[in-house]
């Protein structure tokens, strides 16, 4: 029976993956600096003149620690936040829960699985808080002074335990996420004499976080929820899909949010997350993260015919080798960057599989972990996360977390008629959680990322 590979990183680990990305950013930056102030200067190999081009300032940049880590990030709690002692808020009740995202959003990791583990974490954990407060205070929102008091409170808290400074700023998160924001009720009273909430909690008490992202019961019914609560004095039910206005979605996807806070009022605080997380996670594997740079390189090498295997192949080496340092994917996003990167590829005019060809896989598009196993003597690389929501688990050594590093699942190339598909859709077959060889028990032994990050990094800045 296959089994899920655990990894644990140790803090020194990720000391060199933010140094190594931090150095190779500089370098590529100052290149293009250079590249922008002096003629083209021929390359004496031709797999440097297929070096990917970065995106032009104002771009979307790909997710990169702009900092380093501080030496000794804490492992538990060894600061006392600084509380406004405004906030109604009951954190001490919500304390294992913040400790878990406090975890999920560590300092050094965050931004390395941003999307997928942190900021789904924070907002479950912000929705919880004002849903478990409404049994109290009938209310399903803060008014905005109070929103500004208890963001940062629980920003303060949350930093004292590890979590990352730029925690809000990295998750888009504002004060005025905890106010009702445009949706007319907040009020738990008038939520239940606008909504069946039978119905509601009927569909979303318990999901199935794999079906719910296909059948989606629980989110039609907070849907449903949602547009109800959004008509409040105006004839919004009226309207179908193509008559809705921008303000009407805004106003509905802000009742949506409502709808969420009743609901974690309705629950305790560990089902909430589940089904919070579950919803969330539906969203977060729909969509590739990456940022794809321009693939005229490849198109050079790999184009209107490959008459080269060798200098195709170096040139989708070079081009995945940048997509590689951003950031950690789900085995589904890679799955989605996988597709989107081969429609690009297309539309370049490649028309043969470079994928089969280059032996490209979905654990090509994902942050790199050199994994040697002393047992077996044998080393791989690549490290997919799990499609279903997962956290991750810290003690004093350092982070664990659940890794896909033995399904080798080969990248699939889509015919040219071929438009997205989505993930229910799809007809790769990609486990929901990761799994180890047939035969080998769960691993919990010492992996690195980037051996030779740390002596690559300082090369990197010599000549740069």
């Amino acid at each position: 029976m296959k089994e899920m590979v655990l990894l644990k990183f140790h803090l020194h680990h990720f000391i060199l993956v933010q140094l190594f990305l931090l150095a190779t950013s500089a370098h590529e930056l100052h290149g293009s600096i250079l590249d922008r102030r002096q003629d083209p200067i021929e390359m004496d190999s031709h797999v440097s003149s297929m070096i990917p081009g970065i995106p032009p300032l104002g771009a979307p940049q790909p997710l990169l620690p702009l900092l380093a880590p501080s030496p000794l990030v804490p492992f538990t709690n060894t600061s006392i936040p600084k509380l406004s002692g405004f906030c109604p808020l009951n954190f001490t009740a919500a304390e294992s829960l913040m400790s878990m995202t406090a975890i999920d959003c560590f300092e050094s990791f965050a931004p390395l699985a941003a999307n997928i583990i942190c900021c789904p974490q924070l907002e479950a954990t912000l929705s919880i808080l004002i849903g478990q407060s409404s049994k109290q205070t009938d209310m399903l929102a803060l008014n905005r002074t109070l929103s500004k008091y208890c963001l940062s409170d629980a920003k303060q808290i949350l930093i004292a335990q590890g979590a990352i400074h730029s925690l809000t700023q990295m998750c888009s998160i504002h004060s005025l996420n905890l106010t009702e924001a445009s949706c007319p009720v907040k009020d738990v009273n008038e939520f239940h004499d606008i909504v069946d909430t039978s119905k509601l909690l009927v569909a979303c008490e318990k999901i199935d976080p794999i079906k719910e992202c296909c059948n989606q019961m629980c989110q039609n019914a907070i849907l449903e929820a949602a547009t109800k609560i959004a008509s409040k004095g105006s004839d919004l039910l009226s309207l179908d899909g193509p008559h809705v206005l921008p303000e009407h979605s805004t106003r509905i996807n802000d009742c949506r949010t409502i709808v969420l806070r009743w609901l974690s009022g309705e629950l305790d605080p560990f089902n909430a997350k589940k089904i919070l997380r579950g919803i969330s996670n539906c969203n977060v594997n729909k969509v590739c993260p990456l940022v794809l740079p321009d693939v005229w390189h490849v198109a050079k090498a790999c184009g209107d015919g490959i008459n080269n295997k060798t200098v195709c192949c170096d040139a989708m080496e070079v081009y995945v080798s940048h997509l590689q340092r951003q950031s950690f994917l789900t085995n589904l996003q890679a799955l989605d960057c996988a597709e989107t990167l081969a429609m690009k590829l297309q539309k370049s005019n490649i028309t043969e599989d470079v994928y089969s060809l280059c032996h490209v896989s979905l654990k090509d598009f994902s942050l790199q972990v050199n994994h040697v196993d002393v047992s077996v003597n044998s080393q791989e690389a690549g490290c997919l996360l799990p499609s279903l929501p997962s956290d991750l688990t810290l003690d004093t050594t350092g982070i664990s977390f659940s890794c896909d590093l033995n399904d080798n699942i080969p990248a699939p190339w889509p015919s040219t008629s071929q438009v997205a598909t989505s993930a229910c859709n799809k007809t790769v077959n990609i486990p929901a959680l990761p799994a180890a060889a047939n035969g080998q028990s769960c691993l919990q032994s010492d992996y690195m990322l980037f051996p030779l990050l740390l002596a690559f990094s300082l090369l990197l800045m010599t000549r740069g």
